[in-house]
């Protein structure tokens, strides 16, 4: 119930993100969690985005490097860098993608709380560590009798 009220409070469906690699160093480091929003004013060149690649399931988070309006559509192209990588983002995107869109856009980074999110990594990285850390709580509550 948290996590819906805080996506209809910044109008973002993923209102907190894990940082998962080193392409954003050094705004943010891997483990960083992000507080995203989605405002109501465009995306502008040198905002930190968070955005989903259709037909894949991991957001990445990364700057906006440029930007073209057409004018008769009123389609806003954008294009991505992470600030730790030698290129632009159009190898990231589908193939022949060369720009992403609005609707691609989870949300804009407004916060960020340093190394929070290295407890998501770490569970995602040693499997073997969730479940013992489960079973560990559920043994305590079985133990426990408060």
């Amino acid at each position: 119930m948290v996590w819906k009220g805080l996506a209809l409070y910044t109008n973002s469906e993923s209102p907190i993100v894990v940082v998962l690699s080193g392409s954003m160093e050094p705004a943010f480091y891997r483990g960083d969690l992000l507080f995203l929003a989605m405002p109501d004013e465009p995306v502008r060149v040198g905002d930190i985005c968070v955005f989903k690649i259709p037909g894949r399931d991991v957001p990445i988070v990364h700057r906006v490097i440029k930007l073209h309006d057409e004018r008769k559509t009123g389609t806003q192209y954008i294009l991505t860098k992470g600030d730790n990588n030698q290129v632009d983002d159009r190898g990231l995107y589908n193939p022949g993608q060369q720009w992403i869109h609005q609707e691609d856009i989870v949300g804009k980074v407004k916060g960020f709380l340093p190394y929070v999110g290295m407890i998501t990594i770490i569970m995602n990285d040693y499997p073997q560590l969730k479940y013992a850390l489960i079973g560990f709580l559920g043994l305590y509550m079985l133990i426990n009798r408060e």
